[in-house]
């Protein structure tokens, strides 16, 4: 009852009304983010080992980006583990304030990459469909490195201005006083980011996705037409052949990204509103803030649901720790 009565002292409970309330509430919020940081961990260790042992996989080139996301959210995860011992040992005076840039910072950082990944991979899917005769020569492994290596340069770079006092990189539901008081948000701070990041990927991914689905759209019509003239089976197996595996490719990246923003969108919305000081509700910070990070796992199992090739190798992963145990 002790360490309980030390976690609703130090945790902002932002539906606590009573005492009592607060300290189920802390408890509750304690739960939340211990079973995410466990299944975040957990997932996307999954996702890394089941990459190294399907060789399939490394068949396409956006299993460069996919592994870079399954990084960054394992970090996410581990990253997690600040605020959850934070539950049991918390520091206060000059380190909480320093804990608190350091871990929004990472935060944000491996969001960022894990959005940059999600543009790239639209943008890979789209030259794949669009150029498929040079597209080997236009994206190749090396080029492929570069991009990842400037993906993680840019993020870095792109909320470091939080270090010096402009605006918060967007963490909230925050775990530490610190944060929640003396750490405020900022509108052009806000809008600089919305500016060099949310808004030029969600940009890229409408416009690749929304050409890629016409491109098959236009070629199923034609696959349709050919069996209406020419009933053979000769033109369906080419025509199979040739699209329906991009396109159901296509459709599991799609499924990726738009569960990313659906997941991500209130957090976004709420981080606008709170930073033009229109709205500003603890428990919205926690509910988006913790909304957001779920997404981190929920690449696992939409992965692991939509990919044959993935379910094939996690299958052979399950066998070989079984048989080894």
């Amino acid at each position: 009852s002790s360490s309980v009565m030390n976690i609703s002292e130090h945790l902002s409970c932002p539906l606590g009304f009573g005492h009592y309330n607060a300290v189920d509430i802390c408890i509750l919020e304690t739960v939340v983010i211990v079973l995410l940081t466990f299944l975040i961990i957990a997932g996307n260790l999954t996702v890394i080992f089941v990459f190294h042992c399907a060789p399939l996989l490394h068949h396409y080139t956006t299993s460069y980006f996919i592994q870079t996301m399954a990084y960054a959210d394992l970090f996410v995860g581990v990253s997690c583990l600040v605020p959850t011992l934070s539950l049991l040992h918390y520091s206060t005076g000059v380190h909480e304030s320093l804990t608190c840039q350091v871990f929004g910072y990472i935060i944000s950082v491996l969001k960022s990459v894990s959005m940059a990944c999600l543009a790239c991979i639209s943008v890979d899917r789209y030259l794949a469909i669009t150029k498929p005769l040079s597209y080997n020569q236009l994206v190749t492994p090396c080029r492929l490195r570069i991009c990842i290596i400037l993906i993680w340069i840019y993020s870095c770079l792109i909320f470091l201005p939080s270090f010096f006092g402009w605006g918060k990189p967007g963490y909230h539901g925050d775990i530490f006083e610190w944060c929640a008081t003396s750490w405020l948000t900022n509108a052009y701070f806000t809008g600089f980011i919305v500016c060099l990041l949310y808004a030029p990927a969600a940009f890229v991914i409408c416009f690749t996705y929304f050409h890629i689905f016409k491109i098959c759209r236009q070629h199923t019509k034609e696959i349709n037409d050919r069996r209406a003239r020419f009933p053979s089976h000769e033109v369906d197996a080419a025509g199979e052949a040739g699209h329906s595996p991009d396109r159901r490719y296509a459709m599991v990246l799609f499924r990726i990204t738009s569960v990313f923003y659906v997941l991500w969108l209130p957090y976004i919305i709420y981080f606008l509103l709170e930073s033009s000081r229109i709205l500003e509700n603890p428990a919205l910070s926690f509910l988006t803030t913790w909304l957001a990070i779920s997404n981190s796992f929920c690449n696992c199992v939409i992965y692991s649901l939509s990919n044959s090739v993935f379910r094939l190798g996690l299958r052979r992963l399950s066998e070989t720790i079984c048989s080894s145990c």
